[in-house]
This record gives C-alpha cells, structure tokens and sequence, in this order.
C-alpha cells in the first residue's frame, strides 16, 4: 500500500499506522490458514520475517539519526508478505537476509515508505530466489510438512507434469506453493476487508487479475491453473496495489503493464510464474505512465 497524498488541508482518519494495520488482519485469515496446512512452521516464518523488518527498519533509523517510523506498522506489512512468498520449508536465514536487503537496501536506502522505487516485499523475494533459489523453490505438499518434492500447479501445467489438484483445491487453497499465495478464497476475504474500508486500488487489482488469468490461461489451456494455482491473487490483491494513481486511465494502464509482462514471463521463460517479475517492472514504468496518463490544467477552467 502507498502513502496517501492528501491535500493539507483536509482531514482524514486513514492514518499511515491505521491502513497498515488493516492490511495486517486482512492477511491474518491466510496465515492461520496455511499454519493448518503447512504446520507452525508458516507462523514462525512470518513472526520471524516481521520481527526482523521491523527491527532492521528501527536500527538503521537510529544509526541515522532519523525519525523513528516503525509505528506505522509499513514494515510489519512488508514482513508478512515477505514470508507469504516463501515456502513454508524455507530457513529461516534466509528469511531474515531478504527481510534485511527489502527494508535497508530497497526500502530506506530511498527514503522510506512512499519513496521506494518498487516494492519491498517482491524484491525480498526476488533477492533470495536469485541468491539462495534452491531454499525457496522447493514447496511441501500440504500437510507434508517435512516434505519439499511437491511441484507448484503452473510447474505442472507448464512442463506437462501429472496433476491431481481440482479447481476448488486450488481456490479453497489446498495445494504446494508458499505459504500465504496458496487460497485465494481467503485472500478475497481480506481483500474483501480493504475494499469495505475504502484503502486499496480495487480497479487495478480487477484489471490485472482478470487480463492475467485470461491471457495465461488461454495460452496454457489451463484457466483454473492460471487463475488459481500460482500467487496471482497474492501479487494482485497485496502488492500490485502498492502504488496509487488517481484517474481510472492510469489505474488500467499500470495494471494491463503488470499483466502483459507477467503473461509473457510465464508462458515464454523457463519460470512458471511471473507474478513478482510483472509488478516489479510495472512498478519501474509508474514514472512514464503517469505522464502518458496526465494533462496539463488549463486554470479558470473545469
């Protein structure tokens, strides 16, 4: 979620603290249920992940001698999304050195919250996949907590692999892939929540989630799988909305960006998923899209 801008002379109560502690309950019915499904081990993460970020984010602060802004709970988000793109067998090491490079490197490096070029949280994940891939690319089946042999659905679909998962497993979330992508059912509930409470880009996450899972899924053969059966509701519904336009044109724009790249890395790259990549250069194109969105304001008239 982006820091609002709000003309100074208006009141608001969406505090920076209040939003971001709506988008902590909206992703607690998703990790308790994959503590059910993945074992304790999802929960420990998480706790872990917001720990860290939380702590990263306040020691880097003070050894800077800057205002303190761990309160506003943004890093205690940007935690629990970190451990919800990883496995749930993921160590916990490697947990803690995406949550360091997220908040330092990517997050406070630019300035803080509203200020970061691309979102934290996804560039966590990218880092570990990259550095320590062979830890984070092996997900448990669920209840086989102690297993990592599973292959994700869209690794499946994609290489042509025997798949014993129904469209309503995949929905209800009762299938390997990291431990809070997996059921988009409750990841819609608190979604959901946002929604009623007026704090997330519902358009935007609309427009991707429908121009991804048609465009891959007609391509693969496979709607279910690419609606599904990756983190496609997780990117879309919780990070994707990450940045904020104001018009429904450039809403649209940012989204069908995000939606033909994660389209092309999926269906044209040795990567089933293309979730994280699509947003991450949707978010570096924000610049060039908002000025193909803006015009100019000719004064004195409406």
């Amino acid at each position: 979620m982006a820091e609002q801008h709000i003309n100074p002379n208006l009141r608001t109560p969406n505090t920076t603290q209040k939003i971001m502690l709506d988008v902590c309950i909206a992703l607690v019915p998703a990790l308790i249920y994959s503590t059910v499904i993945f074992g304790m081990n999802s929960l420990i993460l998480t706790a872990v992940s917001v720990i860290t970020c939380m702590a990263a984010e306040g020691i880097w602060q003070t050894l800077r001698k800057e205002a303190l802004t761990v309160t506003d709970l943004s890093a205690a988000v940007t935690g629990m999304l970190i451990a919800f793109n990883m496995s749930s067998t993921t160590p916990v090491w490697v947990v803690v050195c995406a949550d360091i490079f997220a908040i330092i490197v990517v997050k406070q490096v630019f300035g803080g919250i509203g200020s970061n070029v691309v979102n934290p949280a996804l560039m966590g994940r990218l880092f570990a996949m990259v550095v320590y891939g062979g830890y984070i690319m092996s997900y448990a089946a669920p209840g086989a907590v102690d297993t990592t042999a599973s292959a994700t659905v869209l690794s499946a679909v994609k290489y042509g692999m025997e798949m014993n998962y129904s469209v309503v497993d995949m929905i209800i979330g009762n299938i390997p892939g990291a431990l809070g992508e997996t059921s988009a059912l409750l990841l819609l509930v608190g979604f959901a929540y946002l929604a009623y409470k007026k704090e997330v880009n519902v358009l935007a996450a609309v427009v991707y989630i429908v121009a991804v899972g048609l465009g891959s899924g007609l391509l693969m053969g496979n709607l279910g799988a690419a609606f599904f059966g990756g983190g496609l509701f997780l990117g879309g519904l919780f990070m994707l909305t990450d940045y904020v336009f104001v018009t429904k044109k450039g809403k649209i724009l940012y989204a069908l960006a995000a939606a033909v790249i994660t389209i092309l890395v999926r269906q044209f790259s040795t990567y089933p998923e293309g979730v994280c990549f699509g947003i991450l250069i949707a978010n570096c194109t924000v610049y060039f899209l908002d000025m193909i969105d803006k015009k100019p304001h000719v004064y004195g008239v409406k």
